[in-house]
């Protein structure tokens, strides 16, 4: 196994209640501050209301940003960068899911350099330098609030893209599950998909690596087979939304990682549909991923479908290796799509083969995904035809 450093700093305050140490943790980094949040969600559920007292009560200069679109756009991140610039802005507060926290964390970054924030995705500007970033969770997925990175969309050149850069990792972070009990059952399925789907790009690995690390995922996955369901029917049940909460941070904080170097592979091959048709990411992870899984099966990779389909669904060890890992596929894919009632196909989000090759030769950047099993374009294609 490969050596490996981990170190993540991000305090976080879990549970209720904690919102009233929000005024103390931001003083600590200046006075004026941005506050960035989505479509208004916040202020239904009350939490808009309780984050602007605590800041005022706290002495310190509110400015706001609103509007932060789901798979974030990369003229939010400009307009955020406007502000920091313009206004002297000390520290950026994030109050939302994945999408607001991302777009959030390239302005804090993009206030330090004077080129436009896209080239830190396709011209790999180096992110050195970033403002202090505080977040308060409203959604369980994507794990921005305790990672180094992020996924900003360019609409006018139909990219979606991802960049991890140390500087951005949020210096504070409130994780109340009671923010989380106004998330419809439809959100909560994707998200609940996209923490699985960042436990199963680390987890399906042929490397040697502590044992211990594949143990603690397959907790993680077991945890969100769980809850997810009982979250979506119980919205307000607290310990369905706590358990889910946790996850979605360890499931990509670097910690399940250990000494792991492979490429991930679900993950840029979604961004590609979603670039060009904005579907919800998480859904189209839970497409994609028993598609891959599928098409990653061979003598070579069967061992570690077995260990996951025995561990994770408690299926029979006795049975024969190639039956237990196509059992396994079954399963998580009964959890998409039954459990989770998510859409399994493109063909039922109206997405036809039109752009299979574009999105294929842009998901391996016309090269080859080092993944679990290595895919090219071709590879890629086939996965989506499979989607179909």
């Amino acid at each position: 196994m490969n050596n490996f450093v981990y170190d993540i700093p991000t305090k976080i305050y879990f549970g209720e209640n904690q919102l009233g140490n929000l005024g103390k943790e931001l003083s600590k980094f200046g006075k004026k501050v941005l506050l960035t949040y989505g479509g208004g969600t916040i202020k239904k559920i009350g939490l808009y209301d309780k984050v602007v007292k605590e800041i005022k009560d706290a002495g310190l200069e509110l400015f706001e940003l609103p509007g932060i679109e789901p798979n974030p756009r990369i003229e939010s991140v400009r307009k955020g960068i406007e502000i920091c610039k313009k206004e002297k802005i000390d520290v950026l507060l994030a109050v939302g899911g994945g999408s607001t926290i991302d777009a959030t964390k390239f302005m804090a970054s993009g206030a330090y350099v004077e080129h436009d924030p896209w080239d830190f995705f396709v011209n790999n500007a180096p992110i050195e330098k970033a403002l202090p970033l505080v977040t308060i969770l409203t959604l369980s997925a994507t794990g921005s609030e305790m990672d180094t990175g992020g996924v900003i969309s360019n609409p006018e050149t139909q990219d979606k893209l991802g960049r991890l850069g140390r500087p951005m990792l949020p210096a504070v972070s409130f994780l109340d599950p009671t923010n989380t009990y106004s998330v419809n059952a439809y959100q909560t399925a994707c998200g609940s998909s996209d923490i699985m789907s960042h436990i199963l790009e680390v987890y399906f690995n042929m490397n040697q690596d502590l044992y211990m690390l594949d143990c603690f995922m397959e907790g993680l996955m077991k945890t969100v087979i769980k809850y997810a369901p009982i979250a979506m029917k119980e919205p307000t049940n607290y310990e369905a939304r706590a358990n889910l909460m946790w996850a979605s941070s360890w499931a990509i904080n670097g910690f399940v990682n250990g000494g792991k170097r492979q490429a991930w592979s679900c993950h840029p091959i979604e961004h590609e549909v979603s670039a060009i048709y904005d579907i919800t990411h998480g859904l189209g992870l839970a497409i994609l991923t028993p598609r891959w899984m599928e098409y990653c099966l061979n003598e070579k990779t069967v061992s570690k479908y077995v260990q996951f389909g025995v561990n994770v669904f408690g299926i029979d060890s006795t049975r024969p290796p190639m039956e237990i890992a196509k059992e396994s596929i079954r399963l998580i894919s009964d959890f998409f799509f039954k459990q989770l009632e998510l859409k399994s196909t493109f063909k039922e989000l109206s997405i036809d083969d039109t752009n299979f090759d574009i999105m294929a030769k842009k998901a391996c950047k016309n090269s080859t995904i080092e993944g679990f099993v290595p895919l090219n374009q071709e590879d890629i294609k086939k996965i989506y035809e499979m989607c179909y």
